[in-house]
């Protein structure tokens, strides 16, 4: 075998080689220039990252230019990693958008980036009088904000910052933390978790290592505004039932329609759009909420978004130099059923009325209520409670009448006893009331079972308008018992009126007008001549008989048409109750009979009579002292 050998052309390859190599790494080392600009760039880096690593530790500024997912040059880059911190910057990019989406079976939410808050609120079970889904909050109506002061003498307000948003399961309960972050130790969070099929958000504002950013010396202001949207057809309808509820107190309960107030002890606050309400509720009671309501609705007549403004602002306290509220959302139907399962007084929002009258409802008209509706039309259900409710009241109406009757089968004896002592006013009183005494008979007989039915009549023009059950439910030519029908829309606008016909309240009136001349017809019989001083009551009582209808054409041509039926079915059977006692029950000569016996008897007074007597005979005798000396 031949060796091979390293011959002369090798060598002289190999030091060209290494010669070309030389000179190329010659020609191209950095000039001094060069070399002074590159490290001045290592030096700048170096200190960047020292910033971003400091700015990282301390309170964050906004970027209330930047929205997501816009491109940003890069000025605008290094402009935002400037005033949010690098990790702030980086998490901001990732989310692509400004908004989370989360839906329930009952909700479909949004949560704002910037300032952590709900900005839509869409219940997915209802929509309003024009078929469009309800919107508690959207489209900027709403505001949710804390203000508070930092150790370095800035004012902070949440709704101007941005929130990192996630979303996590917790079993079948939904979890949306917002976090407004200066570090991953430091933060303030907003807790929201939805519960399947349920109303109620269970919500909490705390704060994690914020005691030494956070002044505590500076009060720190919870504010919560919203403009609530009109959902029913007749906007003065809906805004007379859209009010700022409340309880306080220890289980006090108030509303405003219009104004401030300054409250104690809170554990609610409800900003009630008639059959929706938003309610913000806390596990351990406001100390002082000031709240207020502004009515938005100038003109009736006009087309209009906006009911009324809600504002409320609640001072908060630092526990241990941190934030910790548990609180609750409320986004649901005024409904009495619903509100009542949570057992936290929110059934307040339903205005049955104060007193007895709310007693009547809770306890009668709506469990009553609620079982007809269970198995027959509401309009249906309506008819029937209405008769059941008459013929309940029928004895009450049989009293009256029988007192009526009695008084007009006196009213010859009783003129007779004013002609005769009709220059003593004094003495025909004594003798009248004598002879009403013996006979059983007193126009205070028949006031009273009128009094009695005042608290039932009272009670179910309150129930009407606040079942929400009777909300879009159909009836005959009515679409919305719970809104006013429509059978002819007019032209022009009738002030007090509006510029339509309703058909129930037109059929009410109608019906009153008939019942007051039954009722009315036989009282201007009894009725006394008129005295020397005093108003003719034959007249206003005869004015009263045409002034009513009216009065209930025009108030009720905007009401809930359910309302309407009831007056309309209502007075239909009290004119055929008092044709029948009259014509069928009360016999007049019977009564009479019975009167000329009771006179014949002696009649023991009652207490109140024998005092009535009492006086009247004193001032008989103070008069004749007085004539005497004349």
């Amino acid at each position: 075998m031949e060796e091979k050998k390293l011959d002369i052309n090798s060598i002289i390859g190999f030091v060209l080689i290494f010669g070309i190599l030389a000179y190329m790494l010659w020609q191209n080392q950095p000039s001094p220039e060069e070399l002074e600009a590159q490290e001045k760039a290592k030096q700048e880096q170096v200190e960047a990252e020292k910033k971003a690593k400091e700015e990282s530790q301390t309170f964050v500024s906004s970027a209330q230019d930047y929205t997501p997912g816009n491109q940003l040059d890069s000025v605008q880059k290094v402009e935002l990693q400037n005033k949010l911190g690098i990790l702030a910057y980086s998490e901001m990019l990732s989310t692509g958008s400004d908004e989370t989406l989360v839906e329930t079976d009952l909700f479909a939410l949004k949560f704002n980036h910037r300032g952590g808050y709900l900005s839509e609120v869409k219940l997915k079970k209802f929509v309003d009088y024009d078929s469009i889904p309800i919107y508690l909050i959207k489209d900027n109506n709403a505001l949710f904000n804390l203000d508070f002061g930092t150790t370095d003498s800035r004012i902070i307000n949440t709704k101007d910052r941005y929130f990192q948003p996630s979303v996590t399961k917790n079993g079948d309960n939904t979890v949306v933390s917002m976090k407004f972050k200066i570090s991953e130790a430091k933060f303030l969070e907003y807790r929201y978790e939805l519960k399947p099929d349920d109303y109620m958000i269970d919500f909490s504002v705390r704060s994690q290592g914020m005691s030494d950013i956070i002044n505590s010396s500076q009060a720190i202001n919870l504010d919560w505004k919203l403009k609530g949207y009109r959902h029913a057809k007749s906007i003065s309808y809906e805004n007379r039932y859209t009010n700022l509820y409340y309880d306080y107190e220890g289980g006090k309960d108030d509303f405003i329609r219009n104004g401030d107030e300054d409250l104690e002890d809170v554990a609610w606050i409800g900003y009630k759009q008639h059959f929706f309400s938003s309610v913000l509720l806390t596990d351990n009671r406001f100390k002082t909420v000031k709240i207020e309501a502004e009515n938005l609705v100038e003109d009736e007549a006009v087309d209009t978004v906006y009911t009324k403004m809600f504002t409320s602002k609640v001072p908060l306290e630092l526990k241990g130099g941190e934030l910790n509220e548990s609180m609750d959302w409320y986004y649901g139907p005024s409904d009495f059923k619903v509100l009542n399962t949570y057992e936290r007084n929110l059934d307040e929002l339903v205005p049955f009325g104060w007193g007895i009258f709310g007693w009547i409802n809770r306890f009668i008209f709506m469990p009553l209520f609620g079982f007809l509706g269970g198995f027959m039309p509401y309009g249906i259900a309506i008819v029937v409670m209405t008769i059941l409710v008459k013929i309940c009241l029928s004895f009450v109406q049989y009293k009256q009448f029988l007192s009526q009757a009695k008084m007009k089968i006196l009213k010859p004896e009783l003129d007779a006893i004013r002609e005769k002592f009709k220059n003593n006013k004094m003495k025909a009183q004594q003798e009248t009331m004598a002879l009403q005494n013996k006979a059983g008979a007193s126009p205070m007989a028949g006031c009273l079972p009128a009094l009695i039915q005042l608290p039932v009549f009272y009670a179910l023009f309150q129930f009407f308008p606040s079942a929400f059950d009777l909300r879009q439910k159909s009836f005959l030519w009515v679409d919305d018992l719970s809104s006013y029908d429509v059978v002819a829309n007019l032209p022009f606008r009738i002030p007090f009126y509006g510029d339509h016909v309703s058909l129930f309240p037109l059929l009410a009136s109608i019906a009153i007008f008939f019942y007051m001349r039954l009722t009315t017809g036989q009282n201007v019989q009894m009725q006394q001549p008129q005295q020397e001083g005093m108003p003719d009551m034959g007249k206003m009582m005869k004015y009263m008989m045409y002034f009513s209808p009216i009065m209930m054409l025009f108030f009720f041509n905007n009401y809930a048409s359910g309302l309407s039926l009831y007056y309309f079915i209502s007075n239909l059977i009290s004119i055929g109750i008092i044709l029948v006692i009259k014509n069928y029950i009360l016999d007049e000569d019977k009564i009479h009979a019975q009167i000329q016996e009771n006179k014949k008897k002696p009649k023991k007074q009652s207490k109140f009579q024998a005092k009535m007597q009492e006086m009247m005979e004193q001032a008989e005798k103070q008069k004749q002292a007085q004539n005497r000396k004349k």
